[in-house]
């Protein structure tokens, strides 16, 4: 029982983000084939901001009427929306409308909407449902959240990703092109390719196309709801499981009153001691860290800026950043920066407590690379060691490198102040959504309104071969 109870809560707890974290790992391959192109990402950041109105109502309920919202129906309703978000997704994600004159891929972006409210609601529900299982079920929880990026980044790795290459139409007939002219195309990853005199002269003739990836989108997003559908049905086990630990804490309470009657009686009786049945000395808690307004202020100045950096800003631009070194770089960057966030929250468990000194140290490494990231973003299409394999290496390394470094510097953030109290850690809450905000409000203007970054798409400008 306890193992099936752990394997249900494991289950369950991947259901917290498993949706919105398979929704970008599969943007690689979404991207070209929507409207909006580049600046997709941009409007999902906004987008995921914007679901933050589900915890927000929930919480002011609990706060102002509480008990009023049970918590087990709103996962229901919660888990019942995710699964149908994702089975319309894999129907109705290329439908696009005419919104203002500009199409837009409206059904993609409204069902991304119900998906982050799913998702951003299950961090003020699940714990609190979890209160109904003994403590020792909480870390399952932590490692099924994990799973939520590990899982669709494994899906998405066995998908692959398009390739594109150059092909030679002839009399209505289609020839693959030599080895090194494929080759070429792959690297520049963009329609308008700069190519050179022999196959400019070729004209016409010379043509882009698409290898498709192992399986598609639309079966990427059935399986992606057969995920939501197995927590569905984890959760369902797990209510039947709470209440059976209900009634077996009731029954507990109900012996240890009669126990506890019983010696009192004996004792008024016989003369016995109390002490032969007394509980054992509660051990003394450890001491609260105690840190200064100034430390408080650098720890959450902290997590608000590492949190733009990871939820709004670069996000916005992962597109613009990889997207000129070929798809496969925008698809390797993707999947295993989902994959570096769950182990190195791994990790952490095994690694002592940072100094907030080497704590500001490793925030400005991590923003380095981030940094590097945003640059070759501002140089799209044509950023630097484009056409090399030099330059598809290093954009994938500094994305992972990025993700992972400032994923530890979120977890060590959360270890320093959790040694403090509740309200600490609901004032860390706090800083995350600020920042994230931040970074989604100030880079949505900047891609969709004023067009500082450039696609391939929309630049004449050509490369250096």
């Amino acid at each position: 029982m306890s193992l099936l109870t752990h394997l249900l809560v494991c289950i369950f707890g991947s259901a917290s983000w498993v949706a919105i974290n398979g929704l970008w790992v599969e943007l690689p391959l979404v991207v070209p084939k929507l409207p909006e192109g580049w600046n997709l990402p941009s409007y999902l950041t906004v987008i995921i901001q914007l679901a933050n109105v589900g915890p927000l109502f929930i919480t002011l309920f609990h706060r102002f009427r509480p008990g009023c919202i049970p918590e087990v129906p709103v996962i229901f309703v919660m888990l019942v929306l995710g699964t149908i978000a994702c089975l319309l997704f894999a129907f109705l994600w290329e439908k696009t409308s005419v919104v203002a004159g500009v199409p837009h891929s409206t059904a993609f972006l409204v069902l991304t909407f119900f998906l982050a409210l799913v998702d951003c609601t299950s961090s003020v529900t699940f714990l609190p449902f979890m209160a109904r299982l003994p403590p020792q079920y909480l870390n399952t929880l932590f490692v099924g959240e994990g799973l939520s990026g590990l899982l669709p980044s494994l899906l998405a790795l066995t998908q692959g990703t398009g390739i594109k290459i150059c092909v030679n139409v002839t009399n209505d007939s289609i020839t693959t092109e030599p080895p090194s002219i494929a080759k070429a195309s792959f690297i520049t990853g963009i329609p308008n390719m700069t190519l050179t005199p022999d196959l400019i002269a070729r004209g016409p003739q010379l043509t882009n196309c698409y290898l498709s990836a192992n399986f598609s989108t639309f079966v990427y997003f059935l399986l992606l709801s057969g995920m939501m559908a197995c927590c569905l049905a984890a959760f369902f086990g797990l209510t039947r499981l709470s209440k059976q630990w209900e009634l077996s804490t009731e029954d507990l309470l109900v012996s240890q009153v009669t126990l506890t009657t019983f010696k009192l009686q004996e004792d008024s009786a016989g003369n016995s001691k109390r002490d032969s049945c007394s509980l054992p000395p509660v051990p003394e808690e450890k001491k609260k860290a105690v840190w200064s307004r100034a430390q408080l202020a650098f720890i959450y100045a902290l997590v608000a800026f590492v949190n733009a950096l990871t939820n709004g800003i670069l996000p916005s631009v992962h597109s613009y950043s990889c997207l000129p070194y070929g798809s496969k770089a925008y698809h390797l960057s993707s999947v295993l920066g989902s994959i570096t966030h769950p182990l190195v929250c791994l990790l952490s468990m095994f690694l002592p407590d940072m100094s907030l000194p080497w704590l500001g140290v490793t925030t400005m490494v991590g923003a380095g690379f981030a940094a590097y990231n945003m640059a070759m973003a501002v140089l799209s299409p044509c950023p630097l060691l484009k056409g090399s394999r030099w330059g598809e290496a290093i954009i994938v390394i500094s994305w992972v490198l990025y993700g992972g470094i400032l994923s530890y510097v979120k977890v060590m953030t959360g270890v320093h102040l959790r040694k403090m109290n509740q309200s600490a850690l609901l004032w860390c809450g706090a800083a995350i959504q600020l920042g994230s905000a931040f970074g989604a409000i100030i880079m949505f203007p900047l891609i969709n309104v004023l067009h500082l970054f450039k696609s391939a798409s929309e630049s004449s400008q050509q490369c250096p071969i």
